[in-house]
């Protein structure tokens, strides 16, 4: 069982990281040793599932063995049938596990935060308010799931919605939920200014940048170019007072990232660097992707922001993500924050095309 091979492999492979990471060397190299200790925490409930799973088949293969005793009485025969079955259904849940957790190792970002970017695409203010419609499904999808959600910078309209908006969202499993929101979110429906029932069509587009460390992105402080500026909207009188606003341009990409939300000049600062290390990060991985085309392909979560993905149908209380041509007649529940039936959907999809695609490997 080839599988069983690669668990083998990943548990000498946790033995040479825990003994590295007692390393006194690679503990001064903090960027080294974090990248070390990330890559541990995913093998881990790997190498945790593989042990369960050896202990599961050795019982199962004792009662096996003992069924063969031609001297069970018929009650202790059908004592040791029901056993079997019972660690029979376990191995089985046991070995989609460790598919699921070794599909998941394969994603280096799988463990990550990320920056969900939403933006209005065509269909003006309409769009704008679909995309707090958006915003208010990620939250609620979020806090399903115990997550965080932090709201990094937006540009609002003078009608509820947003030209952009940036959140952080954080916490176990983030960027596997989220992953595949990447894309173009269409919308059909009657905004509520149009007087004579027509439905419209607008756009909203939603880019998930995974969130990178510090050590991760090395950004030279002579690339940057800061102003600071005071902040417009709402906030009192403090934010007409006072230069707490952060506008940074990185240079060698031409980057620009602004952030106003927070009082302190400082705490700007910072949000606008986390943003701007997650857009560096994410133009380093097209890059790679790019050169990995064809791995790209069969992955759903790829980050792509250029195609459509789904549409929200209001007429006929409709949602379709395009990219496994699956229909949900639930819209009012999706956008309540219940995104699980089309997660999950995407999830089995892609993992149906990884386990083909590491079969024909």
């Amino acid at each position: 069982m080839l599988i069983l091979e690669r668990l083998q492999k990943i548990t000498e492979r946790v033995k040479v990281l825990e003994q590295d990471l007692g390393d006194p060397a690679i503990i001064k190299d903090q960027q080294k040793f974090q990248k070390l200790s990330r890559e541990l925490s995913q093998l881990r409930p790997i190498v945790a599932a593989f042990e369960n799973y050896q202990k599961i088949d050795q019982e199962f293969q004792e009662v096996t063995r003992g069924l063969q005793d031609k001297a069970l009485d018929a009650d202790m025969q059908a004592l040791y049938r029901d056993e079997s079955s019972r660690l029979e259904r376990r191995r089985q849940e046991l070995q989609t596990e460790m598919e699921d957790l070794l599909l998941r190792g394969s994603d280096p970002d799988s463990g990550r935060d990320v920056l969900l970017e939403i933006r209005a695409g065509t269909g003006g203010e309409e769009a704008a308010l679909f995309g707090a419609d958006l915003f208010r499904m990620y939250s609620r999808y979020a806090a399903e799931h115990g997550l965080r959600v932090e709201v990094m910078e937006d540009s609002p309209t003078g009608k509820g919605g947003f030209k952009e908006l940036i959140v952080s969202v954080s916490g176990r499993d983030t960027y596997s939920l989220f992953k595949y929101e990447s894309g173009i979110h269409r919308v059909q429906r009657v905004p509520e200014t149009e007087a004579n029932g027509r439905v419209h069509t607008s756009a909203v587009t939603v880019a998930v940048l995974v969130e990178a460390e510090e050590e991760e992105i090395d950004i030279n402080p002579a690339d940057l170019r800061i102003d600071v500026y005071r902040a417009s909207g709402a906030g009192g009188q403090h934010v007409n007072k006072t230069e707490s606003a952060v506008r940074i341009t990185h240079m060698p990409t031409g980057f620009v990232v602004s952030c106003q939300d927070e009082r302190s000049q400082h705490k700007n600062k910072a949000k606008a660097m986390r943003v701007l290390r997650a857009r560096i990060f994410e133009m380093k991985r097209l890059q790679e992707h790019q050169a990995q085309a064809s791995i790209r392909k069969t992955q759903v979560g790829s980050g792509d922001r250029s195609g459509k993905i789904r549409t929200y149908n209001f007429s006929d209380n409709r949602v379709t993500d395009h990219r496994i041509g699956l229909t949900l007649h639930s819209l009012d529940d999706i956008l309540n924050g219940h995104l699980d039936p089309l997660v999950q959907a995407l999830h089995q999809h892609e993992r149906t095309q990884k386990l083909l695609q590491h079969d024909a490997a």
